[in-house]
């Protein structure tokens, strides 16, 4: 009888373990969806033979109303792409140069020490911890869009947009 009462005590048990310790949302549970670790959004372009990578990407909002981008853009093949244009919050950015080469091994870097590109909105007024829309247009893998948050210039970000921009 003994043994008997111990096996319905721990079934018993583990039962009530299960079912306070799982979810009742399941596989939809939001936390379970949240894939960002970092301030900094991602966002892929891996279709029709291309492999466009944006990594680390957000906004740092100015003290004059615009933004600076800043992140990385990267290529995975060998055919090299061109990054034609760049949308923030639907207002088009200015880029650094009229566009930029994405090429295999050479990323895109918008800030800190090798800065090899730039990107400002003029005007964007975006509210610093908001999130904002994103969108890169490439001349051969097309577009991608994705939503990161704006920052306060300050902090690891105090010198980002200075002309004189060292680190990040």
């Amino acid at each position: 009888m003994q043994i008997h009462t111990s096996k319905k005590f721990a079934v018993v048990c583990l039962s009530a373990a299960l079912a306070l310790s799982g979810c009742a949302a399941g596989n939809n549970a939001e936390t379970r969806k949240t894939k960002q670790v970092t301030d900094g959004a991602d966002a892929s372009i891996t279709t029709m033979g291309n492999n466009i990578k944006a990594r680390s990407i957000l906004v740092v909002a100015q003290e004059d109303g615009s933004a600076v981008l800043i992140g990385s853009v990267f290529n995975g093949v060998a055919t090299e792409d061109e990054l034609l244009g760049v949308a923030v919050g639907g207002k088009l950015a200015t880029l650094g140069e009229p566009s930029y080469p994405v090429s295999q091994g050479r990323p895109l870097t918008f800030a800190g020490t090798t800065k090899n590109a730039s990107v400002i909105v003029s005007d964007l007024n975006a509210t610093i911890g908001t999130r904002i829309e994103v969108q890169f247009f490439f001349a051969r893998a097309g577009e991608v869009t994705l939503a990161t948050i704006v920052r306060e210039k300050s902090g690891e970000f105090a010198n980002v947009g200075d002309p004189d921009e060292a680190s990040l």
